[in-house]
């Protein structure tokens, strides 16, 4: 318990920090901080620092994708992903070692963590320390190694020369959706608990009563300002957006972009009517009110990328001397543009961070999912950082005072090839008849079940149940179980595929005083007949509803498409060389040439033992012994 305690303390305190989209830790894996750096068998000397075997384990063990496998290409992978992680938090740590860290400053970030942990006690302390092959001294000399480390980044960061508005301004031209307003609307609500009151005050309300009127007699919320939605401001309510209701009913307030009233509409235990008094639709802030938000993230992209080129700077001065042959690993350059190498490690990288590769492990087994990943997701991946590694020099090109991360500058390349794309109405009209579905409302409706022990009963009550009186009680009456089910849509789940059916589907629904039975419907070992109130048909939303959220999806996709587009012409006009297949080709040689043969069991003559002459036991004997001695090399690690 107290080792799991330090190691909590160790991830609450010590800072991981993202670089590049990447998750690379600047945080040592726990089993760096947890041994000593002088003990374990020496596997690497990175810039003369010792890398033992077991750091590499701690490394490859600590992340579960790296902990899957260790044998086929995936495993190849894996290694040579643990070695360039471990090699550059070496590098990183020694970087940071001209960065002087007190004695207190590292004694307070101690004292957090014991008290934190309710180890202030030193024996409990010591204790813990020793459950996780730790003392004291061992401890300290690791929490100022990570301070340090965090101190020299945060160091970088504030070097960097704040945003100018030129280039603030063409981040806002370029990302513009990013400094969009919300869609509002100024509106008042009814909101009762009864749904039929809910319902009568709708009709009023369609005859022409005074909604605010209503409100203020009626409303649980609101009254005492007519039901606005928003304070009264100069006489009028002040727009909200749509969190300002719930979500079932914020969906039909805003898809009255012409205004009008909403029908009853449960959420929870209420009933609301909303009165849209005006819509107003999503807008681009001009840059005056949108100027400190795109200072600030390009601030953020300039840090980033301050600290990608200062890792860069730190990995092309690598030496690395390999001391454990099962460590050694291959990291060839697999692409070239603009000067540029993309290495195999890069490509690996983006592929462990992957959650669709993540999935896809859990899904197959290790030697399938290699396959997937060299055939379609190693590609995918070269070409995105052949394009981020061309991407400063596109800029330089174009004269386009982009910022950030190569990434980051390589979408805003994008976004500068499709700036001009604009939606036609064609365009909307085309994808709203495709993808009508999509603006389908499903059908709802308020149900009762009365359940019968046989066929005969069920029958009977709805053949002579005419809505008079109670649903309850008739049922009751002939022998059936009664069940309110409430509030229910059509697919929800609530009432099973072939009640959902009888309500929904069915055209056999009878007409009973307020409301309809549907068929009888055989239900396990027993008959249902089930009476359907406020029954509402699905229902397709008119273009006129959804033009504005069909263009906003249109045009994200026209833009997405034409950005790369222009982008993959831009990098194709630096002749960029992408070596991915032979490089892969050449590991899957490799992998197949160090891995373990088969063992494999020598032919057995009629009447003898394995490999043994019928009339030589004693040299079948000699051969036999001679096989089970040889055995093939272990799989390397």
């Amino acid at each position: 318990m107290n080792k799991k305690k330090v190691v909590n303390g160790l991830l609450i305190v010590l800072a991981l920090l993202l670089v590049v989209g990447m998750a690379y830790q600047f945080t040592p894996a726990l089993g760096d901080l947890f041994r000593p750096k002088a003990q374990g068998t020496p596997a690497l000397v990175v810039n003369g620092k010792t890398v033992t075997a077991e750091d590499l384990d701690s490394v490859r063990r600590s992340n579960p994708v790296l902990a899957s496998t260790d044998t086929g290409v995936l495993g190849d992978d894996f290694k040579t992903f643990t070695v360039a992680q471990k090699v550059r938090q070496v590098l990183v740590a020694d970087a940071a070692k001209d960065i002087k860290v007190s004695r207190d400053e590292v004694n307070a970030e101690v004292k957090k963590i014991r008290e934190a942990n309710s180890l202030t006690d030193n024996k409990a302390w010591t204790d813990a320390l020793q459950g996780a092959g730790l003392t004291d001294a061992t401890y300290r000399a690791q929490m100022r190694e990570q301070l340090a480390v965090n101190r020299k980044v945060e160091e970088l960061r504030k070097a960097v020369p704040a945003a100018t508005e030129a280039e603030a301004k063409l981040y806002y031209d370029l990302n513009a959706d990013k400094f969009q307003s919300e869609a509002r609307i100024v509106a008042r609500q009814i909101r009762v608990k009864d749904q039929k009151k809910a319902r009568s005050l709708l009709a009023q309300l369609k005859g022409g009563a005074d909604f605010a009127a209503l409100a203020k007699a009626n409303s649980t919320e609101f009254a005492e300002r007519g039901g606005a939605l928003g304070p009264i401001e100069n006489g009028k309510p002040r727009p909200v957006a749509q969190v300002a209701l719930p979500e079932e009913v914020s969906a039909a307030a805003f898809a009255l972009t012409k205004g009008g009233l909403t029908d009853v509409i449960a959420s929870g235990d209420q009933f609301y009517i909303v009165k849209v008094e005006q819509y107003l639709a999503p807008a681009v802030k001009p840059f005056e009110a949108a100027k400190a938000d795109a200072m600030t993230a390009v601030n953020e992209q300039k840090k980033n990328a301050a600290l990608e080129t200062w890792l860069d700077g730190l990995e092309k001065s690598v030496k690395i001397e390999v001391k454990d042959p099962n460590w050694k690993t291959e990291d060839p350059t697999v692409a070239t543009v603009a000067g540029q190498n993309v290495r195999h490690s890069d490509v690996i990288a983006q592929v462990v961070g992957n959650q669709q590769f993540t999935q896809l492990l859990q899904q197959v087994p290790a030697e399938q999912a290699a396959g997937l990943v060299n055939g379609m997701l190693k590609p995918q991946v070269t070409q995105q950082l052949i394009a981020g590694y061309a991407a400063p020099q596109i800029a330089r090109s174009l004269k386009l005072p982009v910022t950030g991360t190569r990434q980051e500058q390589a979408a805003a390349i994008a976004a500068y090839g499709s700036r001009s794309v604009k939606v036609t109405d064609a365009d909307i009209q085309a994808f709203y008849q495709q993808s009508k579905a999509q603006f389908q409302t499903p059908g709802s409706a308020t149900v009762d079940e009365a359940s019968f022990k046989d066929r005969a009963a069920a029958l009977a009550f709805r053949n002579s149940w005419k809505g008079q009186g109670g649903f309850a009680a008739a049922a009751a009456k002939g022998g059936g179980t009664v069940s309110e089910r409430g509030s229910v849509t059509a697919g929800d789940g609530k009432l099973g595929e072939a009640l959902d059916a009888a309500v929904f589907s069915a055209k056999s629904l009878k007409n009973a005083g307020e409301g309809s039975l549907t068929d009888v419907v055989k239900v396990g070992e027993r008959y249902s007949v089930l009476y359907v109130t406020d029954l509402k048909p699905a229902a397709t939303q008119p273009l006129s509803a959804v033009r504005e959220q069909i263009q906003t999806q249109v045009l994200a996709s026209k833009r997405a498409e034409a950005g790369q587009a222009f982008l993959a012409k831009q990098v194709a006009a630096l002749h960029p060389v992408d070596k991915l297949k032979e490089v892969l080709a050449a590991q899957e040689k490799r992998v197949a040439a160090t891995a373990p043969k088969p063992a494999t069991t020598p032919a057995t003559p009629e009447g003898g033992a394995p490999g043994a002459s019928p009339t030589d036991s004693s040299a079948g004997q000699s051969a036999g012994t001679e096989a089970s001695g040889s055995e093939a090399p272990p799989a390397e690690k």
